[in-house]
């Protein structure tokens, strides 16, 4: 596997990896699926390529020997001490078998390296315990902090209950 940045001819990739990740039956075939908690999409491509544009983000993406999309992640720069990360994904069948953990220590080094932030965090929907969990085992600590979920917003999905937010995590960084 080797990790690359994303360039907006990725943008369609990105989006079928990261949808079948979290929505729909494929979802299931990993541990990560929200199919449980949401309908519709996760992203489009206006806002993968978006954020591809940005000088602020990060999208790195694990590719294969043979050129295939594995996973991606998304790391924004919020500040002179502060990134945040997200858009991760996995492609379902190849889950829990250490590829996410490699690619986000490898988001967490390059955001140290090329910004020198000493902090990242994340949201993770509250309900998502076995998330939480994973993202706990590789030295993030939730904050206490709790943010809405944007139920306007169909971009984020069509909700399947009422009671949806997110939780902040956080990880310093090591110098």
């Amino acid at each position: 596997m080797i990790v690359r940045m994303a360039s907006a001819a990725d943008a369609e990739q990105i989006v079928e990896l990261i949808e079948s990740a979290y929505r729909g039956p494929s979802s299931r075939e990993g541990w990560t699926t929200e199919a449980d908690l949401l309908d519709g999409q996760r992203t489009d491509v206006d806002a993968v390529t978006e954020a591809i544009s940005r000088e602020d983000v990060r999208l790195l993406l694990a590719v294969g020997a043979a050129g295939e999309l594995l996973g991606c992640c998304q790391v924004e720069r919020r500040g002179p001490t502060l990134a945040y990360f997200g858009s991760f994904a996995v492609r379902p069948g190849l889950q829990s078998r250490g590829l996410g953990r490699c690619l986000l220590a490898e988001a967490e080094q390059r955001t140290r390296r090329d910004w020198g932030v000493a902090v990242i965090e994340m949201t993770v929907i509250a309900q998502r315990l076995e998330l939480i969990g994973w993202y706990e085992r590789r030295g993030y600590a939730l904050t206490g902090e709790t943010r809405p979920f944007p139920y306007e917003d169909v971009r984020a999905g069509l909700p399947r209950r009422p009671d949806l937010h997110f939780v902040v995590l956080a990880k310093r960084l090591a110098a």
